[in-house]
């Protein structure tokens, strides 16, 4: 006789929606609207072209895991943009750089596999859930090798590997805006070259004062 717990969920959103969690949704009269949600639309199981490239252009993330004994553990993972893989439309890989050697994320894979990945893109005030199972890998240089970032400074020690049950996508509420210090640095730059630009215009129809009209009104 099969358990109700090994039975496949009835929506992707179960992975989540616990029933004690529906109750809370029920009691607060946000149930009747992810009903509707569940049977319309619903969590997604496979990775998108569009969530793929979202995830590969992250460079800083969390991890969440759940010790043997059911304490949860968040870990920050950061890298240069593609350092997370999308290997195809259930599998996302990275390589685990070497870090304070605490290993607490993978004493606790090794326990439970059950793993939760956060993504925020604070500039487009954009977030992505991704619920799964991890595995580590530590004895597949070749994979390694294939995950490291070229030319990053890091050693990767070994792979996490997770496959995706599900993710779903926030609303932008509450996150605040804010830009990468490089993509800020760029910007300036742009601009500062566009003043230095304009200003040696203005200067040389100062020295012509017929050729007013020459300035660049791009």
């Amino acid at each position: 006789m099969t358990s109700l717990a090994s039975q496949p969920p009835a929506y992707p959103s179960d992975i989540a929606f616990t029933p004690t969690v529906k109750a809370w949704q029920s009691r607060h009269g946000s149930r009747d609207a992810y009903a509707r949600m569940e049977e319309e639309h619903g969590w997604q199981t496979r990775l998108t072209p569009d969530v793929a490239r979202f995830i590969e252009q992250q460079t800083s993330v969390f991890l969440a895991t759940v010790s043997s004994e059911g304490q949860p553990y968040i870990q920050h993972r950061g890298g240069p943009a593609g350092f997370l893989r999308v290997l195809d439309d259930h599998t996302i890989a990275f390589a685990d750089f070497a870090g304070n050697r605490q290993y607490v994320t993978a004493g606790n894979l090794a326990d439970n596999p059950k793993a939760h990945l956060f993504l925020v893109d604070y500039a487009h005030r954009r977030r992505i859930k991704i619920w799964g199972e991890a595995r580590v890998i530590d004895d597949d240089p070749a994979l390694l090798a294939k995950l490291m970032p070229e030319g990053y400074k890091a050693r990767g020690e070994r792979v996490i590997v997770m496959t995706v049950r599900a993710w779903d996508v926030n609303c932008p509420k509450h996150i605040p805006q804010r830009f990468d210090a490089a993509d800020v640095a760029a910007a300036l730059k742009e601009r500062d070259e566009r003043i230095e630009e304009l200003e040696a215009q203005l200067a040389e129809v100062k020295r012509k004062p017929g050729d007013a009209g020459a300035i660049d009104r791009r």
